[in-house]
C-alpha cells in the first residue's frame, strides 16, 4: 500500500512537472527531483492513510508475541515442576 501511495505521488508530481507547474529542476536531474518530492510527500500521507492498517497489524504482533511468551512460561513451570 505504501509503494502505491508512492507511485501516486510520483505520478502527480511527474504530470505536474510535465505541465510546467512545478520546476523541471537543473540539467538532467528531473528524475531525481521528482522522486525525492515524491519520497518527501508520500511518506506523511502513508503516515496518515495507512494508520488503520497499521494498527492491526500491531495487533497481530501483539496477539502473537503475548501468546509465545505464554508457551514459553508455560514451558518454564513445566520444567519446574519436573525438576522438584
Amino acid at each position: 500500500m505504501r509503494l502505491g501511495i508512492f507511485a501516486g505521488c510520483f505520478l502527480t508530481l511527474w504530470g505536474l512537472v510535465y505541465v510546467g507547474v512545478l520546476p523541471r529542476g537543473l540539467g538532467d536531474s528531473n528524475l531525481l527531483w521528482v522522486l525525492l518530492l515524491s519520497i518527501v510527500i508520500s511518506a506523511p500521507l502513508s503516515f496518515v492513510l495507512l494508520r488503520k492498517q497499521r494498527d492491526a497489524m500491531s495487533a497481530q504482533i501483539v496477539e502473537k508475541v503475548d501468546s509465545a511468551k505464554a508457551r514459553l512460561e508455560a514451558n518454564r513451570t513445566r520444567e519446574d515442576s519436573t525438576v522438584q
